[in-house]
């Protein structure tokens, strides 16, 4: 295993790497920890004028934690490009935002593995931290036995 450790405003964060990746598989669980609260997806758009028309862009919130996000990530050298499970853990500081992993899901593209459209089973959990809401990530590769045959 080995551990990186960077220090950003009062947090210390950890990268845990497990097993190999090589070439653009992954051969066992890779594993981090993102400080930091996301926001819903679904529920942080803003609508703004640009000039004679409007769009919906992401919330303040949204963009911050993918700042956030960026800055915490290790950049894969080589980008995972098989089908991935992905496992989260989602502490958040209240019990108000919803569950939601998209914009987790959304950060990790381009860092972790090639497309979002990789990630073909997860498993979220919530979690509640008043002081430091975080993410748990565990990407695994996709076992044939992982996914059932009929239910």
């Amino acid at each position: 295993m080995i551990y990186k450790y960077i220090v950003r405003e009062r947090f210390t964060y950890k990268y845990i790497y497990i097993g190999k990746i090589m070439s653009t598989e992954i051969k066992e669980s890779f594993k981090l920890i993102i400080y930091g609260e996301p926001a819903s997806k679904a529920n942080s758009r803003k609508i703004v004028n640009f000039g004679k028309r409007f769009g919906v862009i992401k919330s303040d919130k949204a963009r911050n934690y993918e700042r956030i996000f960026a800055l915490q990530c290790p950049q894969l050298e080589n980008l995972i490009e098989t089908d991935v499970k992905v496992e989260l853990i989602i502490y958040y500081s209240s019990r108000r935002p919803d569950l939601d992993e998209s914009v987790v899901l959304d950060c990790m593209q381009g860092k972790i593995y090639a497309n979002d459209r990789q990630v073909k089973q997860k498993y979220i959990y919530w979690g509640l931290d008043r002081e430091r809401p975080r993410t748990h990530v565990r990407v695994s590769p996709l076992e044939i036995c992982d996914v059932p045959s009929d239910f």
